[in-house]
Protein backbone atom coordinates (compact mmCIF):
# COMPACT_ATOMS: atom_id res chain seq x y z
CA UNK A 1 0.00 0.00 0.00
CA UNK A 2 1.43 3.36 -1.01
CA UNK A 3 1.79 5.92 1.76
CA UNK A 4 0.36 9.37 0.90
CA UNK A 5 2.89 12.15 0.42
CA UNK A 6 1.21 14.26 3.13
CA UNK A 7 1.67 11.46 5.66
CA UNK A 8 5.34 11.18 4.73
CA UNK A 9 5.77 14.94 5.23
CA UNK A 10 4.10 14.77 8.66
CA UNK A 11 6.26 11.80 9.65
CA UNK A 12 9.42 13.63 8.60
CA UNK A 13 8.47 16.68 10.65
CA UNK A 14 7.70 14.52 13.70
CA UNK A 15 11.11 12.88 13.37
CA UNK A 16 12.86 16.24 13.14
CA UNK A 17 10.96 17.52 16.18
CA UNK A 18 12.04 14.44 18.14
CA UNK A 19 15.67 15.18 17.24
CA UNK A 20 15.25 18.82 18.21
CA UNK A 21 13.69 17.86 21.54
CA UNK A 22 16.62 15.55 22.26
CA UNK A 23 19.08 18.31 21.34
CA UNK A 24 17.36 20.85 23.61
CA UNK A 25 17.32 18.37 26.48
CA UNK A 26 21.03 17.66 25.97
CA UNK A 27 21.80 21.38 25.78
CA UNK A 28 19.97 22.13 29.03
CA UNK A 29 21.54 19.23 30.95
CA UNK A 30 25.00 20.15 29.65
CA UNK A 31 24.58 23.73 30.86
CA UNK A 32 23.33 22.51 34.23
CA UNK A 33 26.31 20.16 34.69
CA UNK A 34 28.77 22.90 33.68
CA UNK A 35 27.46 25.29 36.34
CA UNK A 36 26.72 22.64 38.97
CA UNK A 37 29.58 23.49 41.32
CA UNK A 38 28.91 27.24 41.33
CA UNK A 39 25.19 26.65 41.64
CA UNK A 40 25.40 24.36 44.65
CA UNK A 41 27.86 26.72 46.31
CA UNK A 42 25.26 29.43 45.93
CA UNK A 43 22.37 27.24 47.11
CA UNK A 44 24.22 26.02 50.20
CA UNK A 45 26.00 29.20 51.28
CA UNK A 46 23.52 31.94 50.40
CA UNK A 47 20.80 32.96 52.82
CA UNK A 48 17.16 32.25 52.07
CA UNK A 49 15.49 35.24 50.45
CA UNK A 50 12.69 35.84 47.99
CA UNK A 51 15.29 36.24 45.26
CA UNK A 52 16.77 32.83 46.08
CA UNK A 53 13.31 31.25 45.81
CA UNK A 54 12.89 33.06 42.50
CA UNK A 55 16.24 31.66 41.36
CA UNK A 56 15.26 28.08 42.22
CA UNK A 57 11.96 28.44 40.36
CA UNK A 58 13.62 29.95 37.28
CA UNK A 59 16.39 27.37 37.26
CA UNK A 60 14.40 24.18 37.80
CA UNK A 61 11.08 24.87 36.05
CA UNK A 62 12.64 24.09 32.62
CA UNK A 63 13.18 20.51 33.80
CA UNK A 64 9.40 20.12 33.98
CA UNK A 65 9.13 21.83 30.61
CA UNK A 66 11.54 19.25 29.19
CA UNK A 67 9.48 16.41 30.68
CA UNK A 68 6.31 17.78 29.06
CA UNK A 69 8.15 18.26 25.76
CA UNK A 70 9.38 14.66 25.84
CA UNK A 71 5.82 13.44 26.37
CA UNK A 72 4.68 15.63 23.48
CA UNK A 73 7.28 14.45 20.98
CA UNK A 74 7.94 10.85 22.03
CA UNK A 75 4.49 9.47 22.93
CA UNK A 76 3.56 6.69 20.47
CA UNK A 77 0.15 6.80 18.73
CA UNK A 78 -0.51 10.23 20.19
CA UNK A 79 -4.02 11.58 19.60
CA UNK A 80 -4.79 15.25 18.84
CA UNK A 81 -6.48 15.58 22.24
CA UNK A 82 -3.42 14.23 24.06
CA UNK A 83 -1.22 16.52 21.97
CA UNK A 84 -3.25 19.56 23.03
CA UNK A 85 -3.06 18.50 26.69
CA UNK A 86 0.73 18.18 26.56
CA UNK A 87 1.00 21.57 24.83
CA UNK A 88 -1.13 23.16 27.56
CA UNK A 89 1.09 21.61 30.25
CA UNK A 90 4.36 22.66 28.70
CA UNK A 91 2.92 26.15 28.00
CA UNK A 92 2.16 26.56 31.72
CA UNK A 93 5.75 25.73 32.66
CA UNK A 94 7.06 27.97 29.88
CA UNK A 95 5.08 30.96 31.19
CA UNK A 96 6.30 30.34 34.76
CA UNK A 97 9.91 30.15 33.58
CA UNK A 98 9.62 33.26 31.40
CA UNK A 99 8.05 35.24 34.24
CA UNK A 100 10.80 34.32 36.72
CA UNK A 101 13.55 35.04 34.21
CA UNK A 102 12.14 38.46 33.35
CA UNK A 103 11.81 39.24 37.07
CA UNK A 104 15.59 38.88 37.35
CA UNK A 105 16.12 41.34 34.54
CA UNK A 106 13.69 43.76 36.19
CA UNK A 107 15.58 43.47 39.50
CA UNK A 108 18.86 43.99 37.69
CA UNK A 109 17.52 47.13 36.03
CA UNK A 110 16.31 48.39 39.41
CA UNK A 111 19.72 47.68 40.92
CA UNK A 112 21.33 49.77 38.18
CA UNK A 113 19.07 52.76 38.78
CA UNK A 114 18.26 52.38 42.49
CA UNK A 115 14.88 53.90 41.77
CA UNK A 116 11.76 52.42 43.33
CA UNK A 117 9.55 54.12 40.78
CA UNK A 118 11.30 52.17 38.01
CA UNK A 119 10.85 48.95 39.97
CA UNK A 120 7.12 49.52 40.47
CA UNK A 121 6.57 50.56 36.85
CA UNK A 122 8.55 47.64 35.40
CA UNK A 123 6.95 45.04 37.69
CA UNK A 124 3.49 46.41 36.87
CA UNK A 125 4.32 46.34 33.17
CA UNK A 126 5.66 42.79 33.46
CA UNK A 127 2.45 41.71 35.21
CA UNK A 128 0.35 43.23 32.43
CA UNK A 129 2.53 41.63 29.74
CA UNK A 130 2.39 38.19 31.36
CA UNK A 131 -1.39 38.33 31.83
CA UNK A 132 -1.83 39.35 28.18
CA UNK A 133 0.75 36.74 27.14
CA UNK A 134 -1.18 33.97 28.92
CA UNK A 135 -4.54 35.08 27.55
CA UNK A 136 -3.36 35.27 23.95
CA UNK A 137 -1.18 32.15 24.04
CA UNK A 138 -3.80 29.85 25.55
CA UNK A 139 -6.47 31.26 23.24
CA UNK A 140 -4.34 30.28 20.24
CA UNK A 141 -3.85 26.66 21.36
CA UNK A 142 -7.43 25.39 20.70
CA UNK A 143 -7.49 27.20 17.34
CA UNK A 144 -4.35 25.46 16.06
CA UNK A 145 -4.25 22.56 13.65
CA UNK A 146 -2.83 19.36 15.13
CA UNK A 147 -0.81 16.63 13.42
CA UNK A 148 -0.08 13.46 15.39
CA UNK A 149 1.43 10.02 14.94
CA UNK A 150 -2.01 8.38 15.35
CA UNK A 151 -3.04 9.92 12.01
CA UNK A 152 -0.30 8.08 10.10
CA UNK A 153 -0.57 4.41 11.16
CA UNK A 154 0.95 3.35 7.87
CA UNK A 155 4.40 4.62 8.95
CA UNK A 156 5.78 2.68 11.95
CA UNK A 157 8.15 4.11 14.53
CA UNK A 158 6.80 7.66 14.41
CA UNK A 159 5.86 9.28 17.71
CA UNK A 160 4.52 12.55 19.07
CA UNK A 161 2.56 15.41 17.61
CA UNK A 162 2.76 19.11 16.81
CA UNK A 163 0.56 22.09 16.01
CA UNK A 164 0.59 24.73 13.32
CA UNK A 165 -1.22 28.03 12.99
CA UNK A 166 -1.12 31.09 10.78
CA UNK A 167 -3.02 33.20 13.31
CA UNK A 168 -1.53 36.41 14.64
CA UNK A 169 -2.18 35.02 18.13
CA UNK A 170 0.74 32.64 17.59
CA UNK A 171 3.37 35.40 17.73
CA UNK A 172 1.51 38.32 19.34
CA UNK A 173 2.60 37.26 22.88
CA UNK A 174 6.22 37.57 21.79
CA UNK A 175 5.54 41.02 20.35
CA UNK A 176 4.51 42.09 23.86
CA UNK A 177 7.55 40.38 25.35
CA UNK A 178 9.81 42.05 22.78
CA UNK A 179 8.47 45.51 23.61
CA UNK A 180 8.95 44.89 27.34
CA UNK A 181 12.50 43.63 26.83
CA UNK A 182 13.25 46.60 24.59
CA UNK A 183 12.30 48.87 27.49
CA UNK A 184 14.69 47.03 29.82
CA UNK A 185 17.49 47.17 27.24
CA UNK A 186 16.95 50.91 26.76
CA UNK A 187 17.08 51.63 30.49
CA UNK A 188 20.19 49.49 30.91
CA UNK A 189 21.91 51.08 27.94
CA UNK A 190 21.17 54.58 29.20
CA UNK A 191 22.62 53.70 32.61
CA UNK A 192 25.71 52.11 31.06
CA UNK A 193 26.39 55.21 28.95
CA UNK A 194 25.91 57.48 31.98
CA UNK A 195 28.46 55.45 33.98
CA UNK A 196 30.84 55.39 31.02
CA UNK A 197 30.75 59.18 30.78
CA UNK A 198 31.34 59.62 34.52
CA UNK A 199 34.24 57.14 34.75
CA UNK A 200 37.38 56.23 32.84
CA UNK A 201 35.99 52.84 31.78
CA UNK A 202 35.99 52.03 28.04
CA UNK A 203 32.48 51.85 26.63
CA UNK A 204 32.80 48.09 26.02
CA UNK A 205 33.77 47.53 29.66
CA UNK A 206 30.79 49.59 30.82
CA UNK A 207 28.42 47.55 28.65
CA UNK A 208 29.86 44.26 29.89
CA UNK A 209 29.68 45.46 33.50
CA UNK A 210 25.98 46.20 33.05
CA UNK A 211 25.29 42.79 31.42
CA UNK A 212 23.92 44.37 28.27
CA UNK A 213 24.63 41.18 26.29
CA UNK A 214 22.20 39.24 28.51
CA UNK A 215 19.42 41.68 27.67
CA UNK A 216 20.34 41.72 23.99
CA UNK A 217 20.15 37.91 23.72
CA UNK A 218 16.63 37.86 25.16
CA UNK A 219 15.60 40.64 22.79
CA UNK A 220 17.06 38.77 19.83
CA UNK A 221 15.17 35.53 20.51
CA UNK A 222 11.91 37.38 21.09
CA UNK A 223 12.40 39.04 17.70
CA UNK A 224 12.97 35.60 16.13
CA UNK A 225 9.75 34.30 17.68
CA UNK A 226 7.93 37.18 16.01
CA UNK A 227 9.63 37.13 12.61
CA UNK A 228 9.69 33.38 11.94
CA UNK A 229 5.90 32.84 12.21
CA UNK A 230 5.36 35.96 10.09
CA UNK A 231 7.78 34.88 7.36
CA UNK A 232 6.96 31.16 7.58
CA UNK A 233 3.27 30.82 8.52
CA UNK A 234 2.04 27.33 9.43
CA UNK A 235 5.60 26.28 10.24
CA UNK A 236 5.86 23.26 12.50
CA UNK A 237 9.12 24.43 14.04
CA UNK A 238 7.99 27.58 15.84
CA UNK A 239 7.63 25.56 19.07
CA UNK A 240 11.38 24.88 18.92
CA UNK A 241 12.09 28.61 18.99
CA UNK A 242 9.63 29.09 21.85
CA UNK A 243 11.33 26.39 23.91
CA UNK A 244 14.78 27.67 23.04
CA UNK A 245 13.95 31.20 24.19
CA UNK A 246 12.58 29.88 27.47
CA UNK A 247 15.79 27.91 28.06
CA UNK A 248 18.09 30.76 27.01
CA UNK A 249 16.33 33.31 29.22
CA UNK A 250 16.44 30.95 32.19
CA UNK A 251 20.16 30.34 31.63
CA UNK A 252 20.96 34.04 31.17
CA UNK A 253 18.94 35.20 34.18
CA UNK A 254 20.26 32.56 36.58
CA UNK A 255 23.86 32.85 35.39
CA UNK A 256 23.71 36.62 35.75
CA UNK A 257 22.50 36.23 39.31
CA UNK A 258 25.14 33.57 40.07
CA UNK A 259 27.85 35.87 38.72
CA UNK A 260 26.71 38.81 40.85
CA UNK A 261 26.34 36.64 43.94
CA UNK A 262 29.85 35.19 43.59
CA UNK A 263 31.31 38.68 43.18
CA UNK A 264 29.50 39.75 46.33
CA UNK A 265 30.52 36.57 48.16
CA UNK A 266 34.19 37.07 47.31
CA UNK A 267 34.07 40.69 48.50
CA UNK A 268 32.50 39.60 51.78
CA UNK A 269 35.05 36.82 52.16
CA UNK A 270 37.88 39.35 51.93
CA UNK A 271 36.26 41.46 54.64
CA UNK A 272 34.69 44.26 52.63
CA UNK A 273 32.02 45.66 54.92
CA UNK A 274 30.39 47.52 52.05
CA UNK A 275 29.82 44.49 49.83
CA UNK A 276 26.75 44.74 47.70
CA UNK A 277 24.35 42.01 46.73
CA UNK A 278 21.66 41.91 44.12
CA UNK A 279 19.60 40.06 46.70
CA UNK A 280 19.47 43.32 48.65
CA UNK A 281 18.62 45.12 45.38
CA UNK A 282 21.14 47.90 45.91
CA UNK A 283 22.68 49.98 43.10
CA UNK A 284 25.08 47.80 41.14
CA UNK A 285 27.30 50.69 40.06
CA UNK A 286 28.86 50.60 43.52
CA UNK A 287 30.12 47.09 42.89
CA UNK A 288 33.80 47.10 42.04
Amino acid sequence: MEVPADDIAVARILQYLAYICTALMTFWIYDYVCSLQDEWTFLIQSRWTKVKCLYITARYTPFFLIAADICLTLTPDESPKACQIFINIYSCFAVISLTCSECFFVLRTYALWSNKVILVVMLSTLFAVIVSFIGIWFTAIPKSQYFTSSAIPGIPGITGGYRTSSSVELYLPFVLLFVFQLGLVSLTLIRAIQDWRSTSYPLHAALVKHNISYYACGLFFSALNVLVPVIFPDSAYHSFLEDFEVFILAILATRMHLHLWHIDHQRCTFGNLNCISMQDMLPVHRVG
